[in-house]
């Protein structure tokens, strides 16, 4: 799904976000990416999207060579990819349901099957009754869900969520959580980046990145991963 070798990322500024990173991520697994502000959780994140290139090394990412030059492929593996954004992005003046929608207007998916898709996902994150709602009118953590929605609407076999749970309380930020690794049962990878480590200290069968001034270190955990730590 994911392999990077030697891989380093320097911003024109000069700043260095990521250094020589050596990492290998397989289809179907959980990676919870941790660390503090600063220590290139979201510049990892932009790699793996293609928003950014690799300064040195390779990556990597569904068999598609994240690189200069490769711009076209870069596009079109950016549509088997589900971003959930951490400030949502919603479309203000829609409904729910619409806002789901457009999020697969650029996949070249038919009109009635993007609206099954979104209502399909919009049940599957509880909120069926919210379809025709304004995205206004809902509430931060309705909104989130609306966000999900539309990122798994279109099937992508890579989830990537930045902060999902900022700005929520406990319980509301473990249903997000809960929600979003489910989507391991259709053999989907799902990457989050988050501060509350508090909320995924006991969380068995997934793998934990945590970062630090650019660098990293890997914990595969659980039964799923004794044979790769063999």
């Amino acid at each position: 799904m994911i392999k990077a070798k030697g891989v380093s990322l320097r911003y024109p500024d000069g700043t260095l976000a990521l250094k020589g990173i050596d990492l290998e991520i397989d289809t179907g697994e959980l990676v919870y990416i941790t660390g503090p502000s600063g220590s290139g959780k979201t510049s990892l994140l932009k790699l793996l999207m293609g928003i950014e290139y690799p300064t040195s090394g390779s990556l990597k990412v569904m068999g598609q060579s994240i690189a200069k030059g490769q711009e076209g492929n870069i596009r079109r593996l950016r549509k088997r990819i589900g971003p959930v954004f951490q400030e949502f992005r919603l479309i203000q003046g829609r409904t729910a349901l619409e806002n789901v929608m457009m999020g697969m207007r650029f996949l070249g998916i038919p009109c009635r099957q993007a609206k099954e898709n979104a209502k399909s996902a919009l049940t599957r994150l509880g909120l069926e009754h919210k379809a025709l709602s304004m995205v206004e009118n809902l509430s931060w953590g309705e909104a989130q869900r609306v966000a999900i929605a539309r990122a798994v609407a279109r099937k992508p076999r890579l989830i990537m969520a930045d902060e999902p749970t900022g700005n929520l309380d406990h319980d509301n930020a473990l249903i997000i959580l809960d929600l979003l690794t489910s989507f391991r049962d259709t053999n989907t990878t799902v990457i989050i980046t988050t501060h509350a480590t508090h909320l995924i200290e006991r969380q068995e069968n997934a793998t934990f990145i945590r970062m630090n001034g650019g660098n990293i270190s890997v914990e595969r955990r659980g039964k799923a991963y004794e044979e790769y730590l063999v």
